[in-house]
């Protein structure tokens, strides 16, 4: 994914942190080159000073934590000694004083900034820099899984040439990708993730539909625990990792496997690929 593709997820992180933070301003945005981020959504600002801005690395205070990986903040940004100053006059014209950033870090790159920020010169306390951190974690979750789609769906794209190993490679993300999907909070990311899991498991369904014409319609359930067992996930596994019980794991295999007309975990999986239900 293009970082410039992230903006309503930037969006979305800044009021959920301004929200949570009860600072007055929150602003940010990721990168845009190899040594600078650029501030391209606003909440709470009152003019377009902040706008468009770009941030380079080691650079003022959002500059400086991208460079330290680490949140920072600042009681009066004017008179810090502790930050370089390029961008006084730009902070000066909205009016802020205490300013905290936090890197957006991604598998171990940073990716962006968010700010918090308010108008009086007030020291910024361990809960708004807990909320404004938790924020940014919230948006590194959200980037790191739009990565992993588009990779995903490069792979599945790739000419079929590339051999069995490129459709393991596909079917083991695509059990982790249906695990995920039921911890993600946001409900439009989830709907994508397990569209593009049925668009990965529809590709390499070559076989035609069955003679009566019916496809089998697994629940989304039957089709995460087969996702599971696919990859050799044991039933207490398989419960880990999506958050069930063992027992009723059990229960979804057993109507999954009843539903394909088979009697073992192995005819499950065959069949379920068989239908375009598994890679």
């Amino acid at each position: 994914m293009g970082d410039a593709d992230g903006a309503a997820e930037v969006r979305a992180a800044l009021l959920r942190m301004r929200r949570s933070t009860g600072l007055s301003v929150a602003f940010g945005g990721l990168l845009s080159g190899s040594r600078q981020f650029r501030i391209s959504d606003m909440t709470g600002t009152t003019t377009p000073a902040l706008r468009g801005l770009a941030i380079r690395t080691g650079s003022g205070l959002g500059g400086k934590a991208a460079a330290l990986t680490r949140p920072l903040s600042v009681t009066d940004y004017q008179s810090s000694h502790v930050i370089s100053h390029e961008y006084d006059a730009a902070v000066a014209a909205e009016g802020l004083r205490s300013v905290m950033a936090v890197p957006v870090v991604v598998r171990g790159r940073v990716r962006g900034v968010l700010y918090g920020a308010l108008r009086r010169p007030l020291a910024l306390g361990d809960r708004s820099l807990t909320a404004a951190v938790d924020a940014a974690r919230e948006l590194e979750q959200t980037l790191a899984v739009r990565d992993e789609l588009h990779r995903l769906l490069s792979v599945a794209h790739r000419p079929t040439t590339d051999g069995p190993a490129m459709w393991e490679e596909v079917r083991e993300a695509h059990g982790s990708l249906r695990a995920l999907a039921q911890r993600v909070q946001d409900p439009e990311l989830r709907q994508e993730l397990l569209a593009a899991c049925g668009r990965l498991a529809r590709a390499s369904a070559a076989q035609p539909l069955p003679a009566d014409g019916v496809r089998v319609e697994l629940s989304p359930r039957e089709v995460d625990v087969l996702a599971c067992v696919a990859s050799g996930a044991t039933n207490a596994a398989a419960a880990e990792r999506l958050g069930l019980r063992p027992e009723t794991v059990k229960s979804y295999l057993r109507s999954g496997m009843r539903k394909l007309g088979v009697h073992t975990r192995l005819e499950a999986v065959v069949a379920a690929r068989r239908a375009g239900v598994l890679p």
